[in-house]
């Protein structure tokens, strides 16, 4: 018989060229595991409704564990002519079983073999990703910890704008993740429909059980219509956009540290094992990783891009482009993978530097927009209170001074009665102190951030 598991109708031998341009196993290799396991719960059923006997399924069963183990250990030979890594299993099960092994295809195809095992891949390794996340999460939880009494300017267009805790600034990316664990745990939902049994397009007239295939591989559903299965990737574009968004929160988090890493910031001391130096320059440290983590953002955003265009205009059911789809859904996880561990540990061992941070924080009227809200409560509309605190800005800049070293008499002449208490809201600090409302950076209300999220943490189920 044929090498092919679609030989018979051929007469003639398959092209080199062809089988090089053609063939998957290079990269779909990974899938043996998922393939195997997928297989096996194939042929549990089969022997169930009576298509395989309870011997020949053990046998399979039994012999695919034997395959699986030679891959482990690097014993199993791969050959392009094969294709890919469903017939390299389905082919060694032949070898050694004969007919048996001849029968494990019954009431399946390749096409929802092959999207069977990638939602297999999927899963597992949405799950592994959580996990990451879950990772970094508690990074920059124990950081926000450490950190809870140091004060940071808060930026806007690159500007400073008002002061903000560290810990407040820690849980904004706590949040975003959060957001980005809540997407993958969504992305799941449908991962975990089963796809097996829909054959090539149109069902099997053979009785086979899918429900009993769904249980045996943990799916919470069966696909219901066949003619959509094997067309079916709009699983992977959700992962890969998902991962996408992963990415870019890294990515806007590495670009802030890259900057405040420069001389011109020196907000923080990145530890030596994640940076490298130059090969000219001996006095540099550059911050390659923060920088790689900023850069592979674009590898990712291109996996989503190529999937996209990969799937555009196809028409039902299956077709070869789809063979694509794992490159870039392989390349979307092993970078996004590398970046979470790689950040998690980076901002576990990365220290501010207060001191550089505090001999310049008072700089940039901080706490002008809270001088703007404690003329509101005098009594002064919101547009004239914006208006005037503006004026006693860029007087401050005319006298290269403070708002607080305004004289009363200036606040007076604003308002009277206003220089007795405006100096209470004046200076970085006591714009901190006058926060209140929820959500903010009020101190009170970020150490209870900062608990509730410990306490979260530490019970989550990746704990």
């Amino acid at each position: 018989m044929s090498q092919k598991t679609w030989g018979g109708r051929f007469a003639g031998d398959t092209d080199n060229r062809v089988e090089l341009f053609t063939e998957s196993i290079s990269y779909d290799r990974r899938l043996y595991r998922h393939d195997i396991r997928a297989s096996q719960a194939h042929a549990q059923m089969l022997g169930e409704v009576g298509l395989l006997t309870a011997d020949e399924a053990a046998q399979i069963s039994a012999t695919l564990d034997a395959i699986a183990g030679e891959i482990d250990r690097g014993e199993f030979a791969f050959s392009v002519k094969l294709e890919d890594i469903h017939t390299h299993i389905e082919r060694a099960l032949i070898e050694r079983l004969g007919d048996v092994g001849r029968k494990l295809h019954t009431g399946r195809s390749r096409n929802d073999q092959v999207v069977t095992d990638v939602k297999l891949w999927v899963r597992d390794n949405l799950d592994t990703l959580d996990g990451r996340l879950v990772e970094l999460q508690r990074s920059l939880v124990n950081a926000a910890a450490d950190n809870r009494e140091l004060v940071l300017p808060g930026y806007t267009h690159m500007q400073r704008a008002q002061p903000v805790l560290a810990a407040h600034y820690f849980l904004a990316y706590v949040e975003k993740y959060q957001r980005d664990r809540e997407r993958l745990q969504d992305c799941r939902k449908r991962v975990n429909v089963l796809p097996l049994g829909a054959a090539a397009l149109a069902g099997t007239s053979l009785p086979i059980d899918r429900d009993s295939v769904a249980r045996k591989l943990g799916f919470d559903a069966v696909a219901v219509n066949s003619l959509d299965v094997s067309s079916d990737r709009d699983f992977v574009l959700e992962f890969v956009f998902d991962l996408s968004l992963i990415a870019l929160h890294l990515s806007g988090w590495a670009e802030e540290w890259i900057l405040w890493t420069t001389t011109e910031f020196g907000f923080l001391d990145l530890p030596d094992a994640f940076c490298t130096g130059s090969s000219i320059m001996p006095h540099k440290k550059n911050p390659d990783v923060l920088e790689l983590i900023r850069g592979k953002s674009a590898r990712v955003v291109g996996d989503l891009q190529q999937l996209l265009m990969l799937v555009k205009g196809l028409p039902l059911a299956y077709n070869r482009d789809l063979q694509e789809d794992k490159t870039a859904l392989f390349d979307a996880v092993d970078t996004v993978s590398a970046s979470l561990e790689l950040a998690a540990a980076l901002i576990a061992q990365t220290r501010f530097r207060a001191e550089v941070i505090a001999s310049r924080l008072e700089d940039g009227f901080l706490d002008a927009t809270t001088l703007m809200e404690y003329l509101i409560v005098q009594g002064v509309p919101m547009r004239a209170a914006h208006e005037t605190v503006g004026k006693l800005v860029r007087l401050c800049e005319e006298r290269r001074c403070r708002l607080a070293n305004l004289s009363a008499d200036v606040y007076e002449s604003i308002r009277p009665g206003l220089g007795s208490g405006v100096y209470k809201v004046l200076g970085v600090a006591n714009a901190l102190a006058a926060f209140r409302s929820s959500g903010s950076t009020a101190p009170a209300e970020v150490l209870r951030q900062v608990e509730t999220w410990q306490k979260r943490l530490a019970t989550d189920e990746h704990g």
